[in-house]
């Protein structure tokens, strides 16, 4: 499906999904009427369905280590909500299941998630209580096939064919939607890094581009020409809105952190602009600081610019 129309559907679903999370009580300290956390509620479901049958398929369930398993298993047993017993198919294993008590919340906890849905759907007709209930199940399915098998993600040092127009076009979309920059961004953007594609021999530039197949996923450049004070200029990270939560802004920083220290850079500084939460946690999980900030149209509409300053081995 072309990026423009998935991009935006995405973040629908996105917006949908952590709607759903808040309303069921995901973000409450207990849930579904308990006081026990997610994992904990997920386990006694589980357990009590037949899904799982010991620790390691649990883990494998849940997608927690096999630390955070023994914990929480240790935690429901200490509270008489599940035991442990002999496997009859191999002696040197231990089955899980509900004691009576175990049992009992299960009841509650399935009456209250029933209760919650029933309010939910009763005065829906039957023929959107269907599509929900088709939707739902489809997107589980997916995220299944997602979770079994990630997308190889490959990261790239330098030009590569197309990466100008995918770079530019990331931004254009991005912050067209997320902040209504318009072409005056665009052409910023497209242009300086044409400019900048054409230096990029010199050893003290460089870009690094993470990419899935031919798709880029995310990019960073470093420009250590265009500052006069002789710091290296991070310019152009992006990450596609489809691989968030990938690592991959993670995973270009330390890339980006680790030249601008390999080439004696005493500091290396960017600029953006208030508001961007999630890029700002990024720069400063990897050693940027706050050094300045102030009203500025440099990207065509009025923001509060910011300048970040890391200095070098931080």
């Amino acid at each position: 499906m072309d990026e423009r129309i998935l991009v935006p559907r995405i973040d629908k679903m996105r917006a949908a999904a952590r709607h759903i999370v808040r309303e069921l009580g995901f973000m409450q300290r207990g849930l579904a009427g308990t006081d026990l956390s997610p994992s904990a509620v997920h386990t006694i479901i589980e357990l009590g369905y037949g899904t799982v049958k010991n620790a390691s398929d649990l883990g494998d369930l849940l997608h927690l280590e096999k630390s955070s398993v023994s914990r929480l298993v240790q935690k429901l047993k200490k509270d008489g909500l599940i035991q442990a017993g002999p496997d009859p198919s191999d002696k040197r294993a231990r089955v899980l299941s509900l004691t009576e008590e175990g049992k009992r919340l299960l009841g509650e906890v399935e009456a209250f998630g029933k209760l919650q849905l029933r309010s939910a759907l009763e005065d829906l007709p039957s023929a959107q209580i269907a599509t929900i209930e088709t939707g739902l199940a489809l997107f589980a399915k997916s995220l299944s096939g997602a979770s079994a098998s990630p997308p190889k993600v490959d990261i790239f040092e330098g030009y590569r064919s197309g990466v100008i127009s995918s770079v530019a076009h990331l931004h254009a979309t991005f912050y067209a939607q997320h902040c209504g920059f318009g072409s005056v961004f665009e052409r910023k953007v497209a242009t300086e890094m044409s400019e900048f594609m054409g230096r990029i021999d010199n050893p003290v530039n460089t870009t690094f581009s993470a990419y899935s197949g031919d798709r880029l996923l995310g990019s960073i450049s470093l420009d250590g020409e265009d500052l006069t004070d002789g710091a290296s200029h991070l310019r152009w990270f992006i990450v596609s809105p489809i691989a968030h939560g990938m690592g991959i802004g993670n995973m270009l920083l330390r890339k980006a952190t680790a030249f601008v220290d390999d080439h004696g850079f005493d500091r290396t500084r960017l600029w953006t602009f208030k508001g961007l939460d999630a890029a700002r946690h990024l720069y400063e999980k990897h050693g940027f600081t706050l050094a300045h900030q102030t009203p500025g149209t440099q990207w065509g509409m009025q923001v509060i610019e910011q300048e970040f300053v890391r200095g070098r081995g931080v």
